[in-house]
């Protein structure tokens, strides 16, 4: 019990957080089998004041759960980290790791649920639990005026998360909403379908429409 309470009232999930019985499981099979990668909760990426929040699903089990940073080492991170250089929220140089020169300029990353899941799909019990920390993560930003989210599971949690009514804001590529914070700030939340490889591949998201989201968000926040 003292183990999640303090998981709970942290900004983010401990190295062990236990809070999700089944993520915890896979986390320690991973460890055993790959003693290097990170398999842990992946910490959010860039400055806690920035006023653009990208919120994913989860980590991908080769990509941020091997390397310790959010859309590291698989093809998400590709094209969302030049989008990002392509509009300003981000320089540098990416290359996969987490020891590149990569910075993010007004601009952070965050998942919805912090630990890989099994096939990439966290149960609705997961994403309720691991809510409490894209809570803070919100509550904390003062400067917080645009978030966009990677999918309608990171969309339904950050309604959510907000308290606003899923019915009102439908998730939709391209849609935007406004929305109320509980302590009266107005944030606008950017809707894009998550930049999987499995969706390019497919066709559902191209770069071009990706980075029309972006552009949106760039030209609100001048």
């Amino acid at each position: 019990m003292a183990r999640a309470a303090a998981a709970a009232s942290s900004t983010g999930p401990g190295r062990d957080c236990p809070l999700c019985p089944r993520l915890m499981e896979f986390r320690l099979d991973a460890r055993a089998k790959e003693p290097l990668w990170h398999n842990a909760p992946v910490p959010s990426f860039g400055p806690a004041d920035a006023r653009l929040l990208i919120v994913g699903l989860a980590p991908g089990l080769r990509g941020a759960n091997r390397t310790g940073r959010p859309f590291t080492g698989d093809y998400a991170g590709d094209l969302l980290y030049a989008t990002l250089c392509d509009y300003g929220f981000a320089e540098g140089v990416y290359e996969q790791r987490p020891d590149d020169s990569l910075k993010l300029i007004d601009c952070r990353i965050t998942n919805a649920v912090r630990c890989v899941p099994p096939q990439n799909k966290p149960t609705p019990a997961e994403i309720n639990t691991c809510r409490r920390f894209l809570n803070t993560t919100i509550a904390d930003d003062d400067r917080l005026e645009a978030v966009v989210a990677l999918g309608r599971i990171a969309h339904e949690s950050l309604l959510r998360a907000v308290g606003a009514k899923l019915s009102a804001h439908p998730f939709g590529h391209g849609a935007q909403h406004d929305l109320r914070l509980a302590n009266g700030r107005s944030v606008r939340l950017y809707d894009s379908y998550h930049c999987s490889r499995y969706n390019t591949n497919t066709g559902v998201l191209t770069p071009k429409m990706f980075q029309q989201v972006f552009a949106a968000v760039r030209t609100a926040l001048v």
